[in-house]
């Protein structure tokens, strides 16, 4: 095969974006420059890449194939360029990191010391729901991984950074609000309103809901933090929140927090990346800013 280091940063464009305009766009080039190379990146390895149905294109599985070593090779020369950077004594470069919902809450706090210290860097953060940070995470897309739960089926360089405490909270007007030392069998009639199913939240507290021999009743599922927050204060039902995701000095206002045996649910926050991937050089010195800054901020 014969391809130029411009083709693959192509390819893996249009991996990301399923489309070849915006592959296009991604790298400065014109439509029908783009096309003209993807052909001859199809002709090089022999075999169709990638397929196009209605208006999204698809990777075939040679295509996956070039689009993991492709993004191999990208990681690796950033890496080295980050290292000739550092020799000339610059700080500069990309890093990426998907984080979860709920780390949203605390993330700008602990970013902005590395932010001051390192202003040529620029930060791509992916937030999402935990399936799509651990989906990203078995593609390899980026240089950490910020998540509650990391998936037990996976290798990885593991790191507690933070604790993660999860709430039982109810209305304010709810008639066990003010009770003290409650039974979570009190709340056998209660509805509750839950995360989405493989969030890390959900999952910590079905555990605890099987380990207590509790069957909850389901009123709603909400991908947002906010949105449960909000369905609480309103009455709707109970739910088992983040700390973090309730605002400072809103605690006691919008919802109240429940004392409750078992509650506050033991969480932690972890920054993980698969064991065996070479951290770039910013990635590495990030995660230890990030450590440092969390033990000095909770």
């Amino acid at each position: 095969m014969n391809m130029t280091f411009r083709q693959l940063r192509l390819f893996l464009a249009l991996a990301d974006s399923g489309s070849v305009s915006a592959a296009a766009r991604a790298t400065h080039v014109t439509q029908p420059t783009a096309s003209m190379q993807l052909k001859e990146i199809t002709e090089s390895v022999g075999m169709p890449v990638y397929e196009v149905i209605g208006r999204r294109v698809y990777l075939t599985e040679a295509g996956r194939e070039l689009a993991e070593t492709a993004r191999a090779i990208a990681n690796e020369w950033e890496a080295l360029q980050q290292k000739f950077d550092a020799m000339r004594g610059l700080t500069r470069g990309r890093l990426r990191v998907s984080l979860v919902n709920t780390a949203q809450y605390f993330m700008p706090r602990l970013l902005g010391g590395f932010c001051a210290s390192h202003p040529e860097v620029d930060i791509s953060l992916e937030l999402m729901n935990r399936d799509g940070v651990v989906a990203r995470m078995r593609d390899n897309l980026d240089d950490l991984y910020i998540m509650s739960m990391p998936p037990r089926d996976m290798d990885l360089e593991d790191s507690v950074f933070m604790p993660n405490p999860l709430l039982l909270v109810a209305s304010p007007a709810h008639p066990l609000a003010r009770r003290r030392k409650l039974s979570l069998e009190r709340f056998a009639d209660d509805r509750f309103i839950l995360r989405e199913q493989g969030s890390g939240t959900r999952m910590a507290a079905e555990q605890l809901f099987a380990k207590s021999k509790f069957r909850p009743r389901l009123k709603m599922e909400l991908g947002s933090n906010e949105a449960i927050r909000q369905a609480v204060a309103g009455g709707l039902g109970v739910a088992v929140l983040s700390r973090h995701a309730l605002r400072e000095g809103k605690a006691e206002t919008d919802v109240a927090v429940l004392d409750v045996q078992g509650f506050p649910l033991d969480s932690q926050w972890h920054v993980v990346h698969p064991r065996g991937k070479r951290l770039s050089p910013l990635a590495a010195v990030f995660r230890e800013h990030l450590l440092k800054a969390a033990s000095a901020w909770r």
